[in-house]
Formats: C-alpha cells, sequence, structure tokens
C-alpha cells in the first residue's frame, strides 16, 4: 500500500500505431536504477536513473513537490521558483482571495510584477532525499510475535530513528505494501508561497468534477504560485523581504509539443491506493460504504446548492467547500461503478485462489500465510456493524454542518478553552478566548446561516434515520422526541437563538462568556456525546479487528510479492 507523501513514478509507454500500454505499477524513484531504468530506457526514455533521482545531483525529484505535504502535486518550472499546479489544487487559496468585489475566483487573476502576487494558504514540501529503513524500522521484530507487540516496537523504532536525524528537516517514515517495507522521506518546507495567476473558473473548473474523474478532459486545470525563501534561499515565514527561491532543478518548458510513440512518465505525490483491496472489501465498498457516502455527499451539494443559486456572494463563500465534497462524491459514485462493471470482485477472488493455492503449496507458506485470508475475512465480518455508523460519523458529523465543527475546534475536549476551563487558569481562559475571537474574521467570512442550518437539519435527520439507535446520542433522541422528529424545525430555532450563527453574536457570547453557558448549549452537547460514542462503541471496540486486519494484509501483500517474485 502507497502511503501518503511517497513520490512515485507511473510510467506510461505508448507502443505500435494504434496499442497504447501504461507498464502497470508505482515505482518508488530511489528504486528506479535498480528496478525500472533499463525497460523505461527500451521504451523511449533519455534520462538517465541520475537525472530522475539523485541526491548529490539536481534531478527531477527537486522540482516535483507536494502541497502542504499531502494534497497535489506541483511542478517548479523556473529558476525563479515559479510553480505550475492543477487549478482544483490551487482553488481553495483562489478563493479565500476571492472577495465580491474582486472576484478572482470567477474572473481569473495574473500578477503584472512579482509585487502583485498575493500570498497563498499552504506549503509546500520539496523532497531532499529518500531511503530505505526497513531493516532499521524492524530491529528486533519476529514473525512469532503479536500485532499488536509488533506495533509498539515499530513506533519505538520509528520514533528513535527520527531522533537519531535531528530536526534540519521534516522526517517522515512511512510504511508501504501494508507494513512490509520502510521507507524515510526528508523534506524541506516552504510556507511563503505565492499566487502569480489563475485562468476564470469558467476555464480552471470547465466540467466540473465529472470531468475532473473522467476521460477525455477539457478542462483547463492549471494555476500557478510562487515559491519564496530568505535571502539564504532557506525556507522562512511570509515576509515582504523574502525572495523567490532559487531551486536546484527545474523543468524546460518545450515549445515542441507531443509526437506519436513519445515516451511519457508521471511522477508525483498521489495520495494511497487500494490496489491489493481483498474481494470482501470490493464487496462491501460497492454494496455498503460507497453508496452512505455518496448519499450523504449528494445532500450536502444539494443543500449547498440551494443557497449558492440563490446568491452569488453565498456562491464564492462555499465554492471551495462545495468542490471539496463534489470531487469525492463523484469519485466514489464512478467507482462503485466500475467495480461492478469491470468486474473486480470476481477478479480478486482469481488472485485470493491462486494466493491460496500458493500458500498451501509447501509447509513453510502454510504456516506463514496460509492464514492470512481467514484473518481478513474474520476482519470484515466482526467490522461489518461499524461500517455504517463510522460512515456516518465521518460524512455527517465531523464532516457535516460547520457548526460542529466549529464549536468542537474551539470548546471540544481537545481545545485550549477546555483545558483552560478544567484548570481554572483565569490568564489560560483569556488567552483561549483571544485565540478564538482572532479566528472569527476567517471564520465567517465563509459562513452562511441558512446553509448550515439545512446542513444542520439534513445531517442529523439522516443519521437519526440511517444509523442504528446503538450509536445514537442522548441529546440526538431528546431532539427527536421534543420537536416529533422534524429536524428542520430543530434547526431553525437553535439557530434564531446560537451565539455561533453569526460573527456579531459570537463575539457578545465571548463578553459574557462562561462555563455554564457553553454547557447549556444543544450543539455543545451533542458533539460531545457524539464524540463519547465514537471512542466507546466504534474506535475501543474495533481494535482487536483492525489488529487482526493489519497482520492479515501484512501477510497477504508480502504473500502475493513473493508469490510473483519477477513482478516489479
Amino acid at each position: 500500500m502507497m502511503k501518503k507523501i511517497g513520490i512515485l513514478l507511473l510510467a506510461v509507454f505508448t507502443l505500435g500505431n494504434l496499442q497504447v500500454r501504461a507498464d502497470e505499477g508505482m515505482w518508488l524513484p530511489l528504486l528506479i536504477k535498480r528496478l525500472n531504468h533499463v525497460d523505461m530506457q527500451k521504451h523511449g526514455l533519455q534520462l538517465t536513473a541520475e537525472e530522475i533521482y539523485s541526491v548529490n545531483n539536481a534531478s527531477l525529484k527537486d522540482a516535483i513537490v507536494a502541497l502542504d505535504g499531502r494534497f497535489c502535486t506541483g511542478e517548479i518550472i523556473s529558476s525563479q521558483g515559479l510553480m505550475l499546479t492543477n487549478h482544483h489544487c490551487g482553488y481553495g487559496s483562489i478563493q479565500s482571495l476571492s472577495t465580491p468585489e474582486d472576484n478572482i475566483l470567477t474572473n481569473g487573476f495574473w500578477a503584472k510584477t512579482k509585487a502583485d502576487e498575493r500570498k497563498a494558504n499552504f506549503t509546500v514540501w520539496f523532497l531532499e532525499r529518500m531511503d530505505d529503513v526497513t531493516d532499521r524500522v524492524l530491529e528486533g521484530v519476529t514473525d512469532n510475535m503479536k500485532q499488536n507487540e509488533r506495533d509498539a516496537l515499530v513506533q519505538k523504532n520509528i520514533a528513535k530513528i527520527k531522533k537519531e536525524e535531528g530536526d534540519e528537516f521534516e522526517v517522515q517514515i512511512k510504511g508501504f505494501y501494508y507494513d512490509n517495507e520502510y521507507y524515510m522521506f526528508k523534506y524541506n518546507i516552504f510556507k511563503d508561497v505565492r499566487l502569480v495567476g489563475t485562468p476564470p473558473e469558467s476555464v480552471g473548473k470547465f466540467g466540473g468534477d465529472t470531468d475532473n474523474w473522467m476521460w477525455p478532459r477539457h478542462t483547463g486545470d492549471f494555476s500557478m504560485f510562487r515559491v519564496y525563501a530568505n535571502k539564504d534561499n532557506k525556507p522562512a515565514e511570509y515576509s515582504v523581504d523574502n525572495v523567490p527561491y532559487k531551486p536546484k532543478h527545474h523543468l524546460p518548458v518545450s515549445m515542441a509539443g507531443v509526437q506519436e510513440n513519445d515516451y511519457a512518465m508521471i511522477m508525483g505525490y498521489p495520495g494511497s491506493t487500494d490496489r491489493y483491496l481483498t474481494s470482501y472489501g470490493v464487496e462491501e465498498a460497492v454494496n455498503v460504504e460507497q453508496p452512505a457516502r455518496v448519499k450523504i455527499r449528494r445532500m450536502k451539494l444539494d443543500m449547498m446548492d440551494i443557497g449558492m443559486d440563490a446568491d452569488p456572494d453565498v456562491r464564492l463563500q462555499y465554492a471551495s467547500k462545495h468542490a471539496g465534497v463534489a470531487n469525492y462524491w463523484k469519485y466514489f459514485l464512478g467507482q462503485s461503478h466500475q467495480l461492478v462493471k469491470n468486474n473486480v470482485y470476481d477478479k480478486k477472488k482469481t488472485i485470493e485462489n491462486d494466493f491460496t493455492k500458493w500458500a498451501n503449496g509447501n509447509r513453510e507458506r502454510q504456516a506463514k500465510y496460509g492464514g492470512a485470508l481467514g484473518l481478513i475475512e474474520d476482519f470484515y465480518k466482526s467490522n461489518a456493524k461499524f461500517v455504517i455508523p463510522q460512515t456516518y460519523f465521518g460524512e455527517a458529523v465531523f464532516q457535516g454542518p460547520e457548526v460542529f465543527g466549529f464549536v468542537m475546534g474551539n470548546f471540544g475536549f481537545r481545545s485550549d478553552m477546555k483545558g483552560a476551563l478544567e484548570s481554572g487558569d483565569q490568564a489560560a481562559i483569556d488567552s483561549a478566548k483571544a485565540h478564538i475571537l482572532e479566528g472569527l474574521d476567517d471564520y465567517y467570512k465563509d459562513f452562511n446561516k441558512g446553509i448550515d442550518e439545512d446542513l444542520l437539519s439534513s445531517m442529523l435527520e439522516m443519521f437519526y434515520n440511517d444509523v442504528d439507535k446503538e450509536f445514537h446520542p442522548e441529546t440526538l433522541t431528546l431532539i427527536h422526541k421534543k420537536f416529533k422528529g422534524d429536524f428542520k424545525k430543530f434547526a431553525a430555532k437553535y439557530y434564531a437563538k446560537s451565539p455561533f450563527a453569526s460573527k456579531e453574536r459570537m463575539e457578545l457570547f465571548m463578553t459574557k462568556f462562561s462555563k455554564k453557558a457553553i454547557e447549556k448549549d444543544l450543539v455543545y452537547n451533542l458533539m460531545n456525546e457524539f464524540i463519547e460514542i465514537y471512542i466507546q462503541k466504534i474506535i475501543i471496540p474495533s481494535q482487536t479487528a483492525n489488529t487482526i486486519y493489519t497482520e492479515g494484509m501484512r501477510l497477504f501483500v508480502d504473500g502475493l510479492r513473493k508469490m510473483n517474485p519477477g513482478k516489479v
């Protein structure tokens, strides 16, 4: 399994006049020279392995960057730190920089000088180097260890390695192939990033999220930013004194165009892959989890659409939020369809049958791998009762109405205010108040009471109707009874008096703030109960099942790789 922030290569080779084929696999640049480079050259690659990845010399890896280290890939295309990325990757920053009076999301924007560039709200991560640290991470690990003992030792070893590496770089150690291998990534994180240019939304988001997930695409899906550094060319906080970053390498821009049979490859930062998902996982995804996600997200989009269609200012407020929900609504909708259309379940069963025959081929393999699929099956059986509630907690509660996140972020069990109130330290309470007040402008700039009221009622109603009552908070049951099942009526009455309905009400609430006042708020109580139930009735009970799954998948994937030793 490829986990977050691993820079990978996907090579695509065009063969013959009409045949197009993609070589299967996602490959770490660190291993290109040993595993893939000869084959890539046969198909037309003209770069050396060192020109793709090198620690000591400038290479492609120095021009391929990760936005916030996780959510998108960018490419450095000039010696002055100019970065090209997708329009949808810059979308959040473009929206946050837009106002009704200067709507650059709708109209587009191009800085005529560097002084006109505008501060973005994400960081850019440059990979310094990567290393195989499997032996160091698995030091002391044995095959007869229980999975939880193995996990504890692995985490202890990872912490030790990070401490040994120091703090010059951001150090991340990631498990690959379901924790059969571990790789260390060292990053330079640049915090001063500025918007240089973006086409109008009608170009950059043409076709919406349907076009984003389908082929052929027709979108002008690009935006441009610039990375800034201090005068020593090092990462620094935003400052007018900073200068454009001078990269180790940048991609030259060619105007020659693409010819038939040209070699092409993709280099970037994918989030993760489910390529090793078993037939049990496919069945659950198609029949249970993904339909639930699609249903909830479609309802969220409908609620947003009503408010956005009625007011262009609201459309601007919710553009980025809507895009975030719509992106994976379309993804889950399309993935479920394609899993069925391409008979993925049957293909997975064939792989699993072949694996079972291989595992039973001799006593040693049978002893080590023979029980892997049984462990995985046991997990899906025991975890079945948690799939719907866990999905609804994620989609309808934790990513539901904004008031939920706002209340818990500012007053919930991990907030500064919660800790200050429990300690009774007035200085800490005052500091937490000041922090909350400082964030109000940003929050309410893109908040609409009407939309959030609709989201509150619809998400609570869906949770009440679709999730087993075992997972219902007492306050949710109380609301249902008091308002006779009319969650819309509840939401309207709540928001008519809620201190969270506007910036002005919130400021007034904070002047009179007390522990007693927040504990009277229904949404505050509701969210505390939601979290308590989530921890006590889902997270803790499912820990044993998750451990079983981790062990089963680790053994299954390890066995698959040994079963196919010639596959890169």
